[in-house]
């Protein structure tokens, strides 16, 4: 069947991933937990891992024939393969892994009507899609932070109601559709829908291990795995059954597990100490706490087992908005485990012995590795014997520092905190675009409402359109020797519809960073400004850049990234100072732009230069400035200036700015979509004698 996978690494050969390999564990003892988010940076074995899992699930019975994986115990009694009558036989499969692609089309993953069999005979012919394939088993979405809007509202309904319906075209099929829902994701290109972010049960980070002997130990298990994967399954076979035969009896005993009311209470006033949102943090919890008892081989939920589930199903679920960490800050956790009086150590579980071949459990991590390694030696990660320690990472350096030389970066100044962000006005691209589906500009997308018909091209598909096939086939139907009451339908009539949504855009900021940005309050103001922008920007499902000038030149601070959260940690520890080269930002603006370009032609860019407009980086500054945003507007690329000069008598540099760029002037206090209360706001908590001054 398409969209399923084997196992093809040992679950036990993976090294270093205690949590994540404990979360799946739990799940397949107990699906209802909910699933596993995995997050972590490239290169960790995430998916590789999760593959494994499908050694250690129990076998399947279904019906046989059955489509969609009916349990011959209770048959469902709307499963289009039905109805299976009286006590029907059953057979034994092996349990599944679907993986959905992030690209896949809602017809693959819902499943699709024949079309052409439903009206020239009148019969529903369905094709069951992914999420039948998925019924009783795991559903796994790598990259799931990447996965359009309309899958994920697929899988927000799938996962609530425990069915998946198809309505098209005046018919109706459903069939079950409970499944284990595990992704990976990495953070660095952006974060989860929060309704997409809650349904996970569980949630587990991962990192390379900066141990030597545990790096040289994965090396060594993945050559030899590459060199004959057949033997290398069969050392590790033993021990995937031992880790199998667990999870089974686990299973089984996990009826028999008891969370008596006491505990009950605790994990309530644990979520509450903790200030999560509804109650599934609450259920989750309790299902993984038990869940973790009968793993145990214990028939009663301690106080351990909670503090076990806690850490697994609380970080997630304690974001307030997207530029919050994930992480749960530990102190936190043990804050609220010990208002619930949870705070005694968990109990030891009963794992089993790792295999013989392997290598013993390195020494823990030094704590003062950062990210990208040992701080304390030359090279990437380290300062070098030649350069300050100033704590950046590597990569994050100039390139002149990563040879050795000596930099030549702006002069240090102190960050200036954000304000309080806002709800910002919509900043649209004019005109339709083609760009993948969001909810910023107009464009013609898959989804969204019908304003025309098309031919299908070669390798396109999707949903047809109804009365447009019927129009089409209609007036050849005598020629085709039609007798019937059916309509014979060809190809050749099939028509798709013409949609017009909304798409996602690249909004890139040019941030001036100058010293005329002038007093902390107005730095503080104009970083509240694009913050609220960046917000605006994760809500609609954009990809951001950020470049910012000051002193001698411009940096591109945030490649293009879908990672919003990463932009506002930038914008936060962005200094101020120095003179304005505001030809040397746009063109590196328009640089980035360009690139960008190349690499997704679909997507429609909206440069944002944030500035007062003066430029002071030599005395040609205002020609090569105005120059250079003469060529942005050549480049066809949309632009909005948002205006930070203050005062009462203003130059209005920015709108001439605006002018010459063919784009939008926008003062700086206009940027709330209710500009006047904002406006009233900020000069209530900046006057003297407030509170908030």
């Amino acid at each position: 069947m398409k969209g399923v996978t084997v196992r093809s690494y040992p679950f036990s050969a993976v090294v270093g991933m205690d949590d994540m390999a404990l979360a799946l564990s739990l799940c397949a003892v107990s699906p209802a937990i909910g699933g596993v988010l995995v997050r972590g940076e490239k290169g960790t074995a995430k998916s590789t891992t999760v593959r494994a899992l499908t050694a250690l699930l129990p076998p399947v019975e279904v019906v046989p024939g059955c489509r969609f994986s009916c349990d011959p115990g209770t048959v469902d009694p709307q499963c289009p393969d039905g109805p299976h009558p009286g006590a029907p036989p059953s057979s034994t499969r092996p349990a599944r892994l679907v993986e959905l692609p992030v690209g896949a089309s809602e017809d693959r993953v819902l499943g699709a009507l024949h079309l052409e069999r439903a009206l020239s005979e009148g019969v529903t012919s369905y094709d069951p899609g992914l999420l039948a394939a998925a019924h009783r088993g795991l559903l796994y979405v790598d990259e799931v932070n990447l996965l359009h809007d309309h899958l994920v509202d697929v899988l927000l309904d799938a996962a609530a109601m425990g069915r998946a319906t198809v309505e098209r075209e005046g018919v109706s099929v459903t069939h079950a559709a409970r499944f284990v829902l595990v992704g990976t994701m990495n953070p660095e290109e952006g974060e989860l829908r929060p309704q997409l972010l809650d349904r996970f049960g569980l949630t587990v980070e991962v990192a390379a291990s900066r141990d030597p002997q545990v790096r040289a130990e994965v090396m060594r298990r993945r050559l030899a795995y590459e060199a004959d994967p057949e033997g290398f399954a069969a050392r590790y076979a033993e021990a995937d059954a031992a880790l199998g035969a667990r999870v089974a009896q686990a299973r089984a005993l996990l009826p028999t597990v008891r969370l008596d009311d006491d505990m009950l209470v605790r994990i309530a006033a644990l979520c509450a100490a903790a200030e999560v949102d509804g109650m599934r943090a609450d259920l989750v919890i309790a299902r993984t706490a038990l869940a973790h008892a009968a793993w145990c081989g214990r028939t009663g939920v301690s106080a351990g087992d909670v503090r076990v589930a806690a850490r697994l199903a609380l970080p997630h679920r304690r974001r307030r908005n997207p530029f919050d960490p994930p992480q749960q800050d530990q102190a936190d956790l043990d804050r609220a485990l010990t208002e619930a009086g949870l705070d005694e150590p968990p109990p030891p579980a009963d794992e089993p012995e790792p295999p013989s071949d392997g290598p013993p459990d390195g020494p823990p991590d030094d704590p003062d590795d950062g990210p990208d390694g040992p701080t304390d030696g030359g090279g990437p990660g380290g300062s070098g014997p030649d350069q300050p320690d100033d704590g950046r990472p590597y990569r994050q350096r100039p390139a002149a520092e990563q040879n050795g030389e000596p930099a030549t970066a702006p002069p240090p100044a102190t960050p200036v905190p954000a304000g309080a962000p806002y709800r910002a006005r919509l900043l649209r691209v004019t005109g339709t675009g083609a760009g993948t589906a969001g909810r910023r500009s107009a464009a013609l997308t898959t989804t969204g409402r019908t304003v025309g018909e098309e031919r299908p091209t070669a390798g396109v598909t999707g949903r047809p359109h109804l009365v447009a096939t019927l129009r089409a086939a209609a007036p050849h139907q005598r020629a085709r020797g039609r007798r019937g009451p059916g309509l014979l339908v060809r190809p050749a009539d099939v028509r798709l519809p013409v949609r017009q949504g909304r798409e996602s855009n690249l909004i890139l900021f040019c941030l001036d960073a100058s010293g005329s940005m002038g007093a902390r309050q107005r730095v503080g103001a104009v970083k509240a400004a694009v913050l609220s922008l960046l917000l605006d920007a994760y809500q609609r499902r954009d990809k951001v850049g950020l470049v910012t000038f000051r002193a001698a030149g411009a940096e591109l601070a945030l490649p293009p990234t879908a990672s919003v959260d990463v932009a506002a940690a930038r914008l936060e520890a962005l200094p101020t100072g120095g003179r304005t080269p505001l030809a040397e930002g746009l063109l590196r603006a328009r640089e980035v732009l360009r690139v960008e370009r190349i690499r997704d032609p679909r997507r429609r860019p909206l440069l944002v230069v944030v500035t007062d407009g003066r430029a002071t980086s030599g005395p040609d500054a205002v020609p090569r400035a105005r120059h250079v945003a003469r060529l942005l507007a050549a480049d066809g690329t949309p632009a909005v200036v948002v205006d930070c000069e203050q005062g009462r008598i203003r130059m209005r540099l920015a709108a001439d700015l605006a002018a010459v760029l063919g784009g939008e002037h926008l003062p700086l206090e206009g940027v709330a979509a209710d500009a006047l209360a904002h406006a009233v706001r900020t000069r209530t908590a900046t006057r003297p004698g407030s509170e908030a001054a």
